[in-house]
């Protein structure tokens, strides 16, 4: 079966609006997603990349047309007043989920991006975290303590510093065997070369 991968951060708000579009990709292509979790500021820090919302008048133009995409996508999206998100607990939580309940992963990987991108929830604040993932359903104790563990650690740093060898620069980034599809407005772009 042909896959593609998917590399996200919950704290960019157009992987979040990418995320909410992978089944229709997989239904259009029969392609399977493989979603891999990155650390987004350490790409940044690794290739000078900056967040749009760094630069004020470009922010404020980016939220439009993300309100455009969520309207397009029929999702709901709110700007989170919170942001950005230090996102390093929940990307751990993320890998984590992957390494030891790959069953339930794809229900936290929603719950955290409903959580920023809908609830607007202060994702920075642990306590915050916590509620949110006990409403989902998960262990949030659990889920906290299997983010400080160093295997857990080792693979997100792993997985990001393979990013950024791969050229990867901002969040979403996809790819087709080597061809790589930055942002979610180049979703069309991915499944044309998914056919």
């Amino acid at each position: 079966m042909k896959t593609f991968e998917f590399w996200f951060d919950f704290g960019s708000p157009a992987a979040y609006l990418a995320s909410t579009q992978i089944a229709g990709i997989e239904s259009a292509t029969g392609a399977r997603a493989v979603w891999r979790p990155m650390l987004l500021g350490g790409v940044f820090q690794a290739t000078g990349n900056h967040s749009p919302a760094t630069i004020p008048a470009k922010g404020r133009y980016t939220f439009v047309d993300f309100d455009r995409f969520a309207r397009r996508y029929g999702v709901p999206l709110r700007y989170n007043p919170h942001f950005p998100i230090n996102t390093l607990l929940l990307m751990r939580g993320a890998v984590g989920m992957q390494l030891r309940d790959p069953g339930r992963f794809p229900d936290y990987c929603a719950a955290m991006f409903r959580s920023i991108w809908v609830d607007a929830l202060d994702m920075n604040d642990p306590a915050v975290v916590g509620r949110a993932l006990h409403q989902a359903g998960f262990d949030a104790q659990a889920l906290l303590a299997l983010s400080q563990e160093p295997d857990v650690k080792a693979a997100l740093k792993a997985a990001t510093d393979e990013a950024v060898a791969r050229g990867v620069f901002g969040a979403p980034t996809f790819f087709a065997g080597d061809q790589m599809f930055w942002g979610q407005d180049r979703i069309e772009f991915l499944k044309e070369a998914l056919q």
